[in-house]
This record gives C-alpha cells, structure tokens and sequence, in this order.
C-alpha cells in the first residue's frame, strides 16, 4: 500500500471517528447517554439475530423442497430459492452493521468512563465505579465474542448457498437437483450449528442489557 492510500485510509478513519464523536455528543445534549444508545444497540442486534436465525430457517426449507423437486417450473422453484438466498445475504450484511455499531459505541462508551474515573477525589467511589467497569467490560467482551462467534458461521453457509443457486441457475435439471441433494446434509449441519450460535448470541445480549439496567 502506497503512501497516498494510507492517508485516504486514515483520513476516512479520523472523519468516522469525528462523526461518532459529534453525534454521541449530540445525542448527550438532548439527554441521551452514551449507555443507552449502547443497551438500544445490543437491543437491536439481538433482535437481528432472531431474524436472521429464522432467515436461514426459511432459506434451509426451501433448499429441502427444491432437493424434492417431482416435476413442474423448475425456473420458477429456482426463483423462490434465489430469493432466500438474497434474503439471507441482507439478513448477513445487517448482523456485521449491527455489530459494528455496539463495537463503536462501546469504544466511545468505556473511554468516557475511563476519563471520568479519573476525576474522582473519593478513593471509595473511585473504586466502585473502576468495579463496574472492569465487570461491564468482562460481560461486553463475552457479548461481542459470541456475537461475533455466529456471525462467523454464516459466510460458509452462504458460499454454499450460492454455488448451488448458480449451479441451478444455469442447469435447471436433474443433475442441478441431484447437486443440491449432495449439499443437503451439510447444509443442514451447517445452518443447525449457526441457529445454536445465534440462540447462546441472543441470551449472551439479553444478560448484557439486564446488566446494564441493573447497573
């Protein structure tokens, strides 16, 4: 990478960060904490989560009927299985957005926290309040592993997903069925462990925003 890249690179990253900065700031004016914004993220990509697990239900139902294909517009089943297919790339897309948004929110969260500490002149609240961090820390870092642990199972299922719609796409035959009944196995392999992924994600995010409104 030249020099030029790298400072197009790193002026993009300041101008986010300077964005992120500005908007938090301003959410803070008309009352909103930087905490909360964080507990309506997690909300939301649990939330996303559940959609995209039965997302990848739908996608896997339809995978089973097209392998079950007795005859008629193959075209036709080939477009209902396209569509989950997109479908579930969006869902995909919308999981990484929503987990990229908790990271950066936390980022700005945790370093407010850590100035603030600082200013305490009482050793006591001092202490108490460097607790509830290192503790919100340990439980955010358990939440985003797991969150990030799911999200990791869903490309190979898609990578999948999409050679066999290809392959179906420009076969529309027999031997494109024959193709997809060779992949149902694995697939429903595959989509089973991400749906147990997404369920110990959900909980994990559900933990985390009781802990925080506890705190």
């Amino acid at each position: 990478m030249n020099y030029l890249s790298r400072l197009i690179i790193l002026s993009v990253f300041f101008a986010l960060t300077a964005c992120s900065t500005m908007y938090y700031e301003g959410l803070e004016k008309i009352g909103i904490p930087k905490r909360d914004v964080m507990v309506s993220r997690v909300e939301k990509a649990r939330d996303t989560q559940e959609e995209t697990k039965e997302q990848f239900k739908s996608a896997l139902a339809q995978f089973t009927a097209v392998t079950n294909f007795k005859g008629g517009d193959l075209e036709a089943t080939y477009n209902l299985l396209n569509d989950e297919y997109e479908a579930s790339v969006e869902k995909a897309e919308e999981v990484n957005d929503r987990i990229a948004a908790i990271e950066d929110v936390s980022e700005a969260l945790f370093s407010e926290w850590e100035d603030e500490i600082t200013q305490y002149s009482s050793a006591k609240l001092k202490r108490n309040s460097q607790q509830k961090l290192d503790a919100t820390r340990t439980h955010y870092k358990q939440l985003i592993t797991s969150m990030k642990n799911a999200e990791a199972k869903i490309a190979p299922i898609l990578t999948v997903f999409k050679d066999q719609v290809l392959f179906l796409k420009h076969n529309l035959n027999a031997r494109a069925i024959a193709s997809l009944k060779g992949e149902l196995g694995s697939i429903e392999s595959d989509v089973s462990a991400l749906i147990v992924s997404m369920e110990k994600s959900i909980n994990e995010a559900n933990a985390f925003i009781r802990t925080m409104d506890n705190n």
